[in-house]
Order: structure tokens, then sequence, then C-alpha cells
């Protein structure tokens, strides 16, 4: 019997930029695998891989139409990326406060 497959995280799915651009490519419309394997100069048993730990953490599936497999997103995960960036946004939003102060007085020069 096969050991049932890992759940990947989805902030290690989502590191490399290969996976981030499949995500990116889901977003627009599902598409086959040839598809996706054409935006890439690497071979389509690479992109396999990428595609396959992007399903490990629930953000893609795949389903079998003819001789083809068919990928989509999955969105939800990535709330949880979402949920942990916002505590950050404090800082950010702070700074550009403080940017736009800084713009405006010069300005007022």
């Amino acid at each position: 019997m096969a050991a049932p497959a890992e759940k990947h995280d989805v902030f290690k799915a989502i590191a490399d930029p290969t996976r981030r651009e499949v995500l990116r490519l889901l977003s627009e419309n599902e598409r086959p695998i040839s598809e996706i394997t054409s935006h890439f100069s690497m071979s389509r048993t690479a992109v396999t891989k990428h595609l396959q730990i992007l399903a490990e953490a629930e953000l893609i599936s795949g389903r079998k139409e003819g001789r083809e497999k068919i990928y989509q997103l999955h969105p939800e995960p990535l709330n949880e990326v979402k949920q942990w960036l916002s505590y950050y946004e404090k800082f950010w939003s702070n700074k550009l406060s403080i940017l736009k102060n800084l713009v405006e007085e010069d300005g007022d020069s």
C-alpha cells in the first residue's frame, strides 16, 4: 500500500519563483500541462515536480481529460500567507505614511 502524499507547507510551495509563475498562469484560467510547460525553459518532468509540490500544498489540482491533465488554481490556502503578511503591513503602512509626510513637507518648502 502506498504512503499518503505529504502535505507541503504553503510558504515552501510559493518560495520558488517557478511555482509562483505557475500560480499566476493558473490564476488566468485552467491549463493543460503541455501549455504550462511551454512557458518554461525546463523539461516537462521538472514542471511536473513543481506541479506536484503545489498540489500537495492544495494550491492546485489536476484532472484527466483524455490524454492530457488539466490544472486549476485553488487560491484558498494563500489566505494563510495573507494573514501572516497582514501583521507586517503595519510596518509598511507606517513607513509609507512617514515618506508621504516627508514629501509633502519638502513640497511646502
